[in-house]
């Protein structure tokens, strides 16, 4: 019977070598698995930090997430760190790939930020519970006036508290090669806190993580930080020329640095 273990622990080796496929569920069951645990660690260190819900929690998320690229073979590559050394509130925007773009938004996060997300994240168990203790604002999707009236509120929080937010005006993930077309929630509330818009960019995926073709392979991640776009003096009426100017910039940032994408240093096949 002792040797019926050694059988697994052979197995599990000699399919990370041998299957694309193996690999990605794998590495895919341990990302889910690994954050929950870690999302476990900070609920206490939160609660004690700060006694409960509070922005200031978001140090110690990021401090715990930090090391996960490792353990997935991700590195990331930064470009345009002094656009980000700007005073007071600003509203961040980048295009959403996937779940792995929480570990580039913990790399570069700046000091009181928080994000907006989908109102469904808080049941994700430990992970909902620390995002909520983070400060994530959450809106539903479904309902426009409610996502309206989190916006405006958030728009007088970002005011008030002197915190960033980080919006992926996209509203869903997407793997399609581009962007898709950018809803107008993080700019009405850049232009309702007369805050700077500051556009992230994420290199592509595809060099190393194909979804559909479950490939996850070990590959570099670009992070290009565009400067700032002032929201000074606009009103309501500049929203959707704001939004295409904002489009175009990170249209433009997102085909430069996913062309020099470092490729997949993983086998590709097997």
């Amino acid at each position: 019977m002792d040797a019926l273990w050694v059988i697994p622990l052979l197995l599990v080796p000699l399919l990370l070598w041998t299957s694309s496929t193996f690999v990605f569920y794998f590495k895919k069951c341990f990302y889910v698995a690994w954050m929950m645990c870690l999302a476990m660690l900070a609920i206490p260190l939160c609660v004690l930090k700060s006694g409960g819900r509070d922005i200031e929690n978001m140090r110690v998320i990021r401090s715990l997430v930090r090391h996960v690229k490792y353990f997935l073979g991700l590195r990331f590559e930064v470009s345009g760190w002094e656009h980000l050394q700007t005073e007071g509130p600003y509203v961040i925007i980048s295009n959403h790939q996937s779940s792995l773009d929480v570990l580039g938004l913990m790399e570069i996060l700046p000091d009181r930020c928080t994000m907006i997300a989908k109102k469904e994240l808080i049941y994700a168990g430990t992970v909902g519970i620390i995002c909520w203790l983070g400060g994530i604002v959450f809106i539903n999707r479904k309902k426009t006036s409610d996502a309206k009236t989190v916006m405006a509120d958030a728009a007088k929080t970002m005011l008030e508290d002197q915190i960033r937010l980080w919006v992926f005006p996209e509203g869903t993930r997407n793997q399609s090669g581009g962007l898709l077309p950018f809803k107008k929630g993080a700019f009405h509330l850049a232009v309702q806190a007369q805050a700077p818009i500051i556009p992230i960019v994420f290199s592509s995926y595809s060099s190393f993580y194909l979804r559909k073709q479950k490939q996850f392979n070990s590959g570099t991640i670009r992070l290009k930080i565009l400067p700032k776009i002032d929201t000074k003096g606009m009103t309501s009426d500049d929203v959707a020329s704001l939004s295409d100017k904002s489009f175009n910039l990170m249209r433009s940032a997102f085909l430069d640095v996913s062309g020099s994408v470092t490729q997949s240093n993983g086998p590709l096949c097997h």
